[in-house]
């Protein structure tokens, strides 16, 4: 089976956005807007080529158009549809930001203070290691889904809940990365951590902030925060799946209902197109945080290499260059999703798409992973073009799929290798 697989292999594939553009070259120039038909082939386009489903929604601040393709749930053959809820991964760290910024802003919380000060003796080394930190990746903690053990037993005991204690655990069984503040690395333990901050300051569980500071507010329907299973789903519920296309025929092996309980305050919000992308609008706006503390929100580090140039990471929030423009938001992966949503820098555009599958045990020379990446990249580029009103430029549509596997292998600017998720 598939999920045997993932335990024998050391490297997963998945997508990071900014290291599959740093393989293309931005030449040509854009035209007119991509048709909705466009929209509709790269969608099944990612399907054809192996995913379960995958569903886009662009709004180019004149209208929103939607593309959808292939299934929610391949056991009963449900179609996928738009506006089905899925799991949106590290997205949720940019929900946490605003709540941490929303402390801040009510002076409950200081960003450049120690976290030793609001979690005494729960971090080491937290004397030195600021909330603004671990908001940024810069803290220098370990990432525990690098964890191996952590990860297996995520994988074989897929319906039992880790506590957030033993997710601590695993994390701080490894030294750090380097000093507090002196370097970058994507760290979901930072956001663990966060998650234990906002608890102990409020006095509120996650599901009832992110309810009532966020989704109420926004009006955000069919948004919550998983603790620790999905189980606000209605019928309209994307399944995510394992996926292995070396083998012939390709086998999937379906993540839903499995608990969310490793990806906690890192990566455990269930949403939909329509609503992330009226978060993220609202977010970039100026409707969801006060004018200082978004501006901090947006006060990036750009020396990163994980990026390639191509952008940089803020508090819970990244740009990133495309051949279209640039974009703010996050993407995000659990065990069977990978999603995105990115809006202007005003908030005035948005695209956001969900795969709702994730690749292991992958060769990356294999022409089948090839087709994938190049398929996925398409759809990509055309959503986020779609965004700003165009179409995608001639140099990026004529880039060669042998590009793409050597992309694939390498880590994306979060981290989403093996041990990144």
């Amino acid at each position: 089976m598939v999920r045997s697989r993932v335990l024998n292999r050391r490297r997963s594939t998945v997508l990071g956005l900014a290291a599959l553009l740093a393989g293309v070259a931005l030449t040509g120039g854009p035209a007119s807007a991509a048709p909705a038909s466009e929209l509709q082939r790269t969608a099944q386009g990612v399907v054809d080529a192996g995913a379960v489903g995958y569903l886009v929604r662009v709004n180019d601040g004149d209208r929103v158009r939607t593309a959808t393709a292939g299934l929610a749930d391949r056991a009963t053959g449900r179609r996928l549809k738009n506006h089905d809820q899925y799991e949106a991964g590290s997205q949720t760290k940019t929900f946490v930001a605003v709540l941490v910024l929303q402390l801040v802003a009510e002076r409950q919380v200081e960003l450049d203070a120690p976290i030793e000060k609001y979690l005494p003796g729960v971090v080491p080394n937290g004397a030195n290691i600021t909330v603004r930190m671990l908001l940024q990746h810069t803290s220098g903690l370990f990432n525990y889904t690098a964890d191996e053990d952590l990860i297996n037993q995520a994988l074989t005991e897929p319906y039992t809940p880790i506590a957030v204690e033993s997710v601590l655990k695993a994390a701080f069984s490894h030294p750090p990365n380097f000093a507090p503040g002196t370097d970058w690395s994507y760290s979901n333990t930072g956001y663990i951590v966060l998650g234990e901050l906002l608890k102990k300051v409020t006095g509120r569980a996650l599901t009832q902030l992110v309810d009532r500071r966020i989704a109420r507010p926004l009006h955000l329907h069919d948004t919550y925060f998983a603790d620790p299973f999905p189980g606000s789903t209605g019928p309209g519920y994307a399944h995510g799946y394992i996926a292995d296309l070396s083998v012939d025929p390709p086998e999937y092996v379906d993540t839903a209902g499995w608990t969310l309980s490793w990806a906690g305050s890192a990566g455990a919000i269930i949403s939909t197109t329509r609503d992330l992308s009226t978060f993220y609008s609202a977010l970039l706006s100026g409707k969801v945080l006060p004018k200082a503390q978004l501006a901090q929100m947006r006060k990036t580090k750009d020396d990163i290499e994980e990026f390639g140039g191509l952008g940089g990471y803020g508090l819970g929030l990244y740009w990133m260059d495309t051949p279209c423009g640039r974009v703010w938001g996050h993407d995000g992966a659990t065990l069977g999703n990978s999603s995105t949503t990115f809006t202007t820098a005003d908030g005035g555009q948005t695209y956001a798409t969900d795969t709702t599958t994730r690749l292991y045990a992958a060769d990356p020379a294999d022409p089948r992973l090839q087709t994938f990446a190049f398929a996925y990249s398409e759809a990509q580029v055309t959503a986020m073009c779609g965004m700003f009103g165009l179409e995608v430029p001639s140099a990026v549509a004529k880039v060669k799929a042998s590009v793409w596997p050597q992309r694939l292998t390498e880590v994306g600017p979060l981290g989403f290798t093996s041990g990144g998720w």
